[in-house]
């Protein structure tokens, strides 16, 4: 038996809604949708929206109204469901942790640096802890799967323009460093570990035709502890899927 996993920055609910997210959703039935950048209240949308037949729904908004934000719809309940515990990260709605019998799932929006590295220290701390949390999860032997819009581009490959935008958000040196550390502390790129071709990304900007002409950056992933990747049968970007300027990503576990 295998599980679906997918993972989705909708740029907000309401905006993907309005996009054609509920007919996508009820093809694609996945087992478990990871939503980034909700920013919305559960009771603000329809109740078939916040719970889709079939599916349980989670949410964790930010304190801000319409900002940030992540929510997850299941098919299975989980065990538990919680925040980091971390009122800086939690308060901005930056993190979800759904404990499963056999793996957890860490659903995160991780910040963007902004232009100038207004929010680079910020978004370090960020990774920091999310890394430290999977490691502690990890040692108490569980199985982790930490997806979502990470808003780094790894490598030269997960970017169209390197040269360009070696000083723009998402692909400064030290958020680079930070996916190397997450990597090397023991996990697995799911999508690299199957794929190891260029010019397969999950957004897009809004300018220039940017999407028609494919000039896009990989900022959404699913990695999981290196003692899981057996299990992780299949990972892929679905580009075609549109709605917002980010694309799913999914994953198939056994």
């Amino acid at each position: 038996m295998s599980t679906t996993i997918l993972s989705w920055n909708v740029n907000g609910m309401r905006a993907v809604l309005k996009n054609g997210f509920a007919d996508w959703f009820a093809k694609a039935q996945p087992d478990i949708l990871c939503v980034q950048e909700s920013r919305v209240l559960p009771d603000e949308l329809p109740l078939d929206a916040r719970e889709p037949k079939g599916y349980t729904s989670f949410w964790m908004p930010a304190k801000k109204k319409g900002y940030s934000g992540v929510a997850t719809f299941v098919r299975k309940e989980p065990l538990s469901v919680s925040n980091m515990g971390k009122a800086e990260f939690d308060d901005e709605g930056r993190a979800q942790v759904l404990e499963y019998k056999d793996f957890t799932i860490l659903n995160c929006y991780f910040p963007n640096s902004q232009p100038e590295r207004k929010r680079i220290e910020y978004k370090l701390k960020f990774c920091a802890s999310i890394r430290r949390l999977c490691n502690k999860f990890v040692k108490e032997g569980r199985n982790v799967v930490l997806c979502g819009d990470y808003n780094i581009a790894h490598k030269e490959i997960d970017i169209a323009r390197p040269k360009q935008n070696e000083n723009s958000p998402g692909y400064l040196p030290e958020e680079r460093a930070e996916m190397t550390k997450l990597l090397k502390a023991g996990y697995v790129d799911t999508f690299r570990h199957f794929c190891p071709d260029p010019d397969r990304y999950t957004w897009w900007s809004y300018r220039a035709g940017a999407r028609g002409n494919n000039v896009g950056w990989r900022l959404d992933y699913h990695c999981v502890n290196a003692d899981f990747i057996s299990r992780v049968t299949n990972a892929d970007i679905l580009s075609k899927v549109m709605g917002s300027d980010h694309c799913p990503v999914s994953i198939t576990v056994k």
